[in-house]
């Protein structure tokens, strides 16, 4: 097993712990490290509070020797990070005529006034190295003591990952000399739970050698894998990778399992560009969601071409066509009504593919017969459609999820064996 640096994340910010902000950073971070060989072994998000950061920093020092710090930077009064590590390495904060002369150079180019709240951003600690930051005015510090580095880096995510890229990793490697390549490939895969997958999966997972990992992915309608292998060069790393997903995709033969770590959305797009195809969308429980979803990709108008939230009866039946009598007899949630819908979408949109949902998401509305979470989905083209029965619980907003993930998913299915045939 070729050993991973391992490293500490903490975020600072009163906003993160009220879940006024999202702590992006982290996850970011989090990625990046792992991509370059440093194992996150420790992560804290603490508000501006001198005792509960100075308590992460002494947790994560602790645990790694590396510590990465972001957020509690601004020149407002509640963002004390600097005033609090000066306080725990025995410093200072003092004038830095560098910091000051790239703030102007900052200000100058964005046509910015300076003012005295902004100046104090100069101000730094007098024991620590100096990171000069291009993509904002905050400061990076460096405190390098009793062999573990802490980096404080600001909250801004843009800013952040500037310095994380083109400054912290470069000095992190050159510091440590560290020789590990990492390789990743994450597969999607249907017709499995996770605990289904596991058990198909054993033998597969205890033959893997000593510095690869599997990890499950689960999300809400999507399974996913990823195999990461840690090697002391990169060749090593790609073949291992490559002769192991060989391996992988015999032995799930009969699913679907698609490479790489790209959104359903993106995928779908993808398939559809190069095949120079649309697609419409004609929903009913789902309300327009898989439509934001497709339309979210930058792009997306190359193949997206419309949607109809058929939610009333009265929608299907005189926009989409849907038999009058088969909603009726069948009821709106059927493998009767959801073709026709998908059928209509083609027609009404004049498009190569269309997707329709029909169901109960909950959390009222279920019968014996058809309990909440109860949900068809149906893709056609030009030549077939196809439909699918789910059962999912009694949430509704995972049922939507769950729906919208498991159309993209159907949809890929039929676009990969369209194009094998």
């Amino acid at each position: 097993m070729y050993a991973k640096m391992e490293a500490a994340i903490i975020t600072i910010g009163d906003e993160l712990l009220i879940g006024q902000v999202i702590d992006t950073n982290s996850a970011w971070i989090g990625s990046t490290l792992n991509e370059n060989g440093y194992n996150v072994v420790y992560k804290a998000a603490v508000g501006d509070n001198e005792k509960d950061i100075i308590s992460a920093i002494r947790a994560a020092k602790k645990r790694a020797p590396i510590t990465l710090v972001t957020g509690g930077l601004g020149p407002t009064k509640d963002d004390m990070t600097l005033q609090t590590l000066c306080k725990y390495y025995g410093c200072q904060l003092h004038f830095s005529e560098e910091v000051y002369r790239n703030l102007e150079r900052m200000f100058k180019r964005s046509g910015w006034v300076m003012n005295e709240l902004t100046r104090q951003q100069a101000m730094v600690p007098d024991r620590c190295t100096v990171i000069l930051n291009q993509a904002g005015t905050a400061p990076c510090t460096w405190f390098e003591r009793d062999d573990h580095i802490l980096v404080s880096m600001p909250g801004v995510p843009s800013e952040m990952k500037w310095l994380m890229t083109n400054e912290i990793l470069p000095r992190l490697k050159q510091h440590f000399q560290q020789d590990l390549h990492v390789r990743h490939q994450t597969f999607r895969v249907t017709g499995y739970s996770e605990s289904a997958l596991a058990i198909r999966l054993a033998d597969f997972e205890n033959s893997l050698p000593a510095f690869v990992k599997l990890a499950y992915l689960p999300q809400l309608g999507v399974m996913r894998l990823r195999l990461s292998a840690y090697a002391r060069n990169e060749r090593e790393a790609v073949e291992t990778i490559n002769a192991l997903q060989k391996q992988l995709e015999g032995l799930l033969e009969g699913s679907v399992c698609i490479g790489g770590d790209k959104s359903l959305e993106v995928i779908t797009g993808e398939k559809l560009r190069r095949m120079g195809q649309t697609i419409g969308t004609a929903e009913s429980c789902t309300g327009g969601a898989i439509a934001a979803l497709l339309t979210s990709v930058a792009g997306s108008s190359d193949y997206f071409v419309g949607s109809i939230v058929a939610y009333a009866n009265a929608v299907k039946q005189n926009m989409l066509d849907v038999s009058e009598s088969d909603l009726h007899q069948y009821g709106a949630v059927s493998r009767q009504v959801v073709e026709q819908m998908a059928k209509g979408a083609l027609r009404v949109l004049g498009c190569d593919w269309a997707i329709a949902t029909s169901g109960i998401a909950g959390p009222g509305g279920g019968t014996p017969d058809k309990p909440v979470g109860t949900i068809w989905i149906a893709v056609a083209n030009q030549n077939e459609v196809v439909s699918q029965n789910c059962r999912f619980h009694t949430i509704r907003e995972q049922n939507i999820q769950r729906t919208v993930n498991t159309a993209l998913t159907l949809l890929l299915e039929r676009i990969t064996l369209v194009r094998k045939e």
